[in-house]
């Protein structure tokens, strides 16, 4: 049942006007703080999005405003070392989170909460999308919703019921990323042209949205040039280096 649950995971951009209730989040984000965390630091925070201005602001500055105005829930996923700050104060020590590897704890924890409130979301029959467009101005949006240090957004989640079903797209084929023993480059040869063709005749047959392209052509596309601001120098500014 939960396996199928989540093989059926179409993200929903279009939602009717039902608002989430108090209860209904208090119980999802109690089913998501149940995700594994790094040495329990549990370094996240969720901000629930309610006030209309605000959504308005952060559809605006996420460049996904139709999605963060019409959700039934729109929630800011956060890396958080501040409440650990608190937690060094009550210790009398000081708490430093200026390695990558803070970084990297920080990301992996809220992505692990966030994938399991998207779950159990969906579990109750709400549909899901991930907004990474939260990065494109994540200075305003902290300011927007009053981010201190050691904390910043990582990427928007919207909750509400579908307006219409998904299909669900296809993923890359198991073989691609499944590897035994050792790491195998090669049979991306095989693999990608065959995938290509997948994703091809996918977008060819959608009832709307149709569009010619392929998945490699899609991330050679993305990944070929810059598309955030320059997350270093804003994590730097939260207290997160590199080093």
């Amino acid at each position: 049942m939960v396996i199928e649950l989540m093989k059926a995971h179409a993200s929903v951009r279009d939602y009717k006007e039902k608002q989430l209730s108090r209860e209904e989040v208090s119980e999802l984000v109690e089913a998501a703080q149940h995700a594994a965390t790094s040495h329990f630091v549990q370094a996240y925070s969720i901000v629930w999005v309610t006030d209309p201005e605000k959504r308005r602001k952060l559809g605006e500055l996420s460049k996904n405003a139709k999605q963060m105005e019409g959700a039934g829930a729109v929630f800011l996923m956060c890396a958080d070392y501040n409440r650990l700050q608190h937690a060094g104060k009550l210790q009398g020590q000081e708490i430093v989170f200026d390695r990558a590897e803070n970084l990297i704890v920080a990301v992996t924890d809220i992505g692990l909460l966030a994938q399991n409130l998207a779950l159990a979301a969906e579990s109750k029959g709400y549909g899901i999308c991930y907004i990474g467009g939260v990065r494109n101005n994540m200075e305003e949006i902290s300011e927007l919703v009053g981010l201190p240090e050691g904390v910043f957004p990582v990427y928007g989640l919207t909750v509400g019921v579908p307006n219409e079903a998904n299909g669900v797209k296809p993923r890359l084929p198991v073989e691609a990323i499944l590897h035994e023993n050792e790491y195998d480059e090669a049979k991306y040869e095989t693999l990608l042209p065959e995938y290509d063709n997948t994703i091809e005749a996918y977008y060819a047959s959608r009832g709307s949205n149709q569009k010619t392209a392929t998945w490699t052509q899609q991330m050679a596309d993305f990944l070929s040039k810059p598309r955030r601001e320059d997350l270093k120098q804003v994590l730097a500014k939260k207290g997160y280096h590199f080093r």
